[in-house]
């Protein structure tokens, strides 16, 4: 793993990108203020090619059945990019772009793209994926895990999903949806006007989580932190909801993280 680290700052703003801990932004300061859980394993690292568990680790491409390590027994989970090492594509104060090319265990040649974007009040990570080869079906998405505390009270999560995944015992969606149950979550909520989640640290701070996608994982069943997840789709959705990677057509998303001081 490659030490490299890139420091973007735009006013009192400042982020980490650890392109070797897998392309994923290691801090988010405000003011001084941390608001990613720190470790190797947490921050915020993105999920590809895959959001979540994969059921068995496995997936259908057509006729053929493909096989995952199973990093989370008895499935996969969260893709195979966090584990690797990105390549700085380009870097400036307030930008950073990363790329990730797909290998092993992952059966197609292709790329990730990752761009990191930091304006004085908002954090905005675009990925696309695309194909050196064949069409293949993938999920792409974020994996932050914010601070529940930053020194006052603890946070609060807002927001206002159309439904629920049901949860089976497997931790898996059983493909029908519910109405929004109470937390703790740590589950799969359908926003189709797109992601739009809200944290407030009372009398400090609030940031919202948006994207244009309409899946969002919410997981907060840790004392430490908080983790709010945008995603391409469900988990489990390269058996359930596959979205295609063409040759024509990359596979495309961003989320932003905004925020005010209160």
């Amino acid at each position: 793993m490659s030490d490299e680290h890139i420091t973007l700052t735009a006013g009192d703003a400042e982020v980490d990108v650890l392109p070797g801990n897998g392309g994923r932004v290691g801090g988010l300061r405000l003011g001084g203020v941390e608001l990613l859980r720190q470790g190797e394993r947490f921050g915020c690292f993105p999920m590809v090619p895959w959001c979540g568990r994969l059921r068995d680790g496995r997936f259908r491409d057509g006729a053929a059945v493909r096989q995952m390590p199973l990093n989370a027994p008895p499935h996969a989970i969260h893709g195979t990019a966090r584990n690797a090492p990105w390549r700085t594509a380009r870097e400036s104060t307030d930008e950073a772009v990363l790329t990730y090319d797909l290998t092993d265990p992952w059966p197609y040649p292709g790329r990730v793209t990752q761009q990191v974007s930091l304006t004085e009040d908002a954090l905005t990570l675009t990925m696309s994926a695309e194909t050196y080869g064949s069409s293949f079906p993938a999920q792409i998405g974020w994996h932050p895990w914010f601070l529940r505390n930053l020194g006052g009270e603890d946070v609060t999560i807002g927001f206002e999903p159309a439904w629920q995944e049901e949860r089976g015992e497997d931790h898996l969606p059983t493909g029908r949806r519910i109405d929004p149950q109470p937390g703790p979550w740590d589950d799969c909520f359908g926003m189709p006007e797109g992601v739009d989640v809200t944290l407030t640290w009372p009398g400090q701070l609030q940031l919202k989580v948006t994207s244009r996608e309409e899946w969002v994982v919410v997981y907060d069943e840790q004392d430490e932190a908080v983790c709010v997840e945008p995603q391409t789709g469900p988990p489990d959705g390269l058996n359930t909801h596959p979205r295609l990677v063409t040759p024509l057509e990359p596979l495309e998303a961003s989320t932003t993280w905004t925020w005010t001081r209160l």
